[in-house]
């Protein structure tokens, strides 16, 4: 807890210090609590630390979805217990940045209503940061002040049981939702169009509620029996979004662009704002399209997800291609882009939208980087890259090209509202144990319907075609949300980690003819199956020629301890052992 303490006596200074760069506030070293507090633009500046510290855009390696240059530790297994970790610590920085503004800014003399407008953007990101802390680690300690004294018994607290904790979120939430502006009344400037309104506030509690009663039905916390009360949360919060005005965009290519990240584009309910749209100076801004180019990739493990065109799934169509002889097979056409005839390989159109392929055509700006000047075409299993599928969403190869430092500009989307209708979709049927046509029609197909594909998922297809009606909206919510960072949370809500991980991550097939280098196939064949699906006599998947990114026997998860991180050891010790160690990490 030595950090929480450094952080909980900080002062208004120290809040500040370090944004000026970004924000339009006073510099750190004039600021003091006698002098602060007294003005709305005061609290706007204190505020603006919790988005300076906002995560931003990133890939997440942990689940079966993307894939680096190496593997991930907590994908494989290989993790150990950390000394110190900035996942621990991160969120409580920003927790006691959130409680300095709550604390300090409510004994401030503006007028209530003013002063609560900004507070409840503090308490938004406190019930944001400790949601980020109860997917981690679960039961963690609350602290809902700041500290005046070393000598504070809270600074050696135990941990509070997540269901507490969990409740307090909502609280936080609750005064947001009454005291933030609503969308409409929001800004329109660089960085003001991303402050959190009220459907932010309500997102969250979607987001929080269908986990946590996920979670505890799925982990069995106190026999499930808080569960229907988080999925309630979940779905009343959904219903007064809606009431909000979101909807979503109408092109899904354009979802993620920089060119509609305007307040008009319904389809935002959270994001990270970054700096002015500017090809020449990117003053504040990231790598993604980058790391997009050179250091992700997805795996065959959720490409597989995707139904066909005639709505059933890689297992149960007729339409699946027999024997792959191209690696633009897996998306229903020919290595030179065009379809495959008869119908054969044809995908929900969201796949096309989500990788790129050999010969992709230019398209809405979001132009592959090896296409750019001078990288020239496209060939699977370049060497300089990871060896899975090149990842097409949010990619935007003139950012690629013009920015400076290779950084992009586009504002990441945290919550947006096609989250919003599937996870209503998952929570009315966790909730009921059934869904309506009419539910259906409003959620998983309105979604479908926005990249043209037309095959409706319905109680009677469901039945005729032996699926399971929760697996399919499970699959609806992977493929629509694919990249977007929310896979490892969901395999762990639904317990299924234990099942996903520990396999074998594939990636595409690997043919000489379509390499750039054909002797390179001599250099990946250790790792190619074979006509049997095998490679050194182990079965890993039915389709030849498919390369293997990582194998199962280099894999591991254990369920019994690897649903919750391990806490560092300092912190621990910092509580004189009242925060116990998660169960299978080591010390209980």
């Amino acid at each position: 807890m030595k950090k929480i303490l450094y952080i909980g006596i900080l002062s208004c200074t120290m809040v500040l210090s370090g944004c000026d760069d970004l924000l339009d506030v006073k510099p750190g070293s004039e600021l003091t609590d006698d002098n602060f507090w007294r003005s709305e633009a005061d609290f706007k500046g204190a505020c603006n630390r919790l988005y300076y510290d906002l995560d931003g855009w990133s890939n997440d390696t942990r689940a079966d979805e993307f894939v680096a240059a190496s593997a991930n530790s907590t994908s494989n297994g290989t993790r150990t217990v950390p000394g110190t970790s900035s996942d621990w610590t991160d969120p409580y920085d920003r927790i006691f940045t959130a409680n300095n503004i709550i604390e300090k800014g409510s004994a401030s003399p503006l007028v209530e209503n003013i002063r609560n407008r900004w507070i409840a953007e503090a308490y938004f990101f406190r019930a944001y940061q400790y949601f980020t802390l109860i997917k981690r680690y679960g039961d963690v300690p609350l602290i809902l002040k700041t500290f005046a004294s070393v000598y504070d018994p809270e600074l050696k607290k135990e941990r509070t049981p997540r269901e507490e904790v969990i409740q307090q979120c909502y609280k936080d939430l609750e005064f947001a939702i009454q005291n933030l502006p609503k969308r409409t009344q929001l800004p329109t400037g660089e960085l003001d169009r991303r402050r959190v309104s009220v459907s932010s506030a309500l997102g969250m509690i979607v987001r929080i509620g269908l986990y946590e009663g996920t979670f505890q039905k799925y982990h069995n916390v106190n026999n499930g029996a808080n569960a229907n009360g988080h999925f309630d949360k979940a779905i009343a919060a959904f219903e007064l979004l809606k009431a909000e005005g979101h909807d979503l965009y109408p092109n899904f290519n354009e979802v993620f662009s920089y060119k509609n990240e305007a307040n008009t584009n319904l389809e935002i309910v959270f994001g990270k704002a970054y700096g002015e749209n500017d090809f020449s100076t990117v003053t504040t801004g990231h790598t993604y399209t980058r790391n997009l180019e050179g250091s992700n990739a997805l795996t065959r493990n959720v490409i597989d997800m995707f139904l066909y065109a005639d709505g059933l799934p890689i297992d149960k169509t007729t339409l699946k291609v027999p024997v792959e002889t191209s690696y633009n097979n897996v998306v229903g056409l020919d290595q030179s882009g065009s379809s495959l005839p008869n119908g054969i390989g044809q995908r929900d159109p969201r796949l096309l939208k989500t990788i790129w392929t050999i010969n992709d055509p230019l398209e809405n700006d979001a132009f592959m980087g090896w296409s750019i000047t001078g990288k020239g075409k496209y060939y699977p299993f370049d060497s300089q890259r990871p060896k899975g599928y090149p990842c097409k969403k949010g990619f935007f190869g003139s950012l690629w090209e013009k920015s400076v430092g290779n950084r992009d500009f586009t504002d990441k989307i945290i919550i947006r509202y096609a989250e919003m209708l599937i996870s209503y979709a998952e929570a009315l049927y966790e909730r009921n144990g059934s869904i309506t046509d009419a539910q259906l029609e409003a959620t998983v197909n309105k979604l479908r319907l926005r990249v043209g594909f037309n095959v409706k998922l319905t109680n009677a297809f469901v039945n005729a075609n032996g699926l399971n009606m929760l697996d399919e909206i499970r699959r609806e919510r992977t493929v629509e949300l694919m990249t977007e960072g929310l896979r490892y949370d969901d395999l762990i809500r639904w317990k299924t980690a234990e099942k996903v991980l520990p396999t074998d991550l594939v990636g595409p097939i690997c043919l000489a003819g379509e390499l750039q280098n054909p002797s390179l196939i001599n250099t990946l064949a250790p790792r190619i199956t074979d006509a049997s699906g095998k490679v050194n006599g182990v079965f890993v998947y039915g389709q030849a020629n498919t390369y293997v990114i990582e194998f199962k026997n280099t894999r591991s998860f254990n369920p019994q301890r690897d649903y919750l991180y391990p806490i560092p050891t300092f912190e621990i010790a910092q509580s004189d052992f009242n925060i116990k160690q998660n169960p299978g990490w080591g010390e209980d």
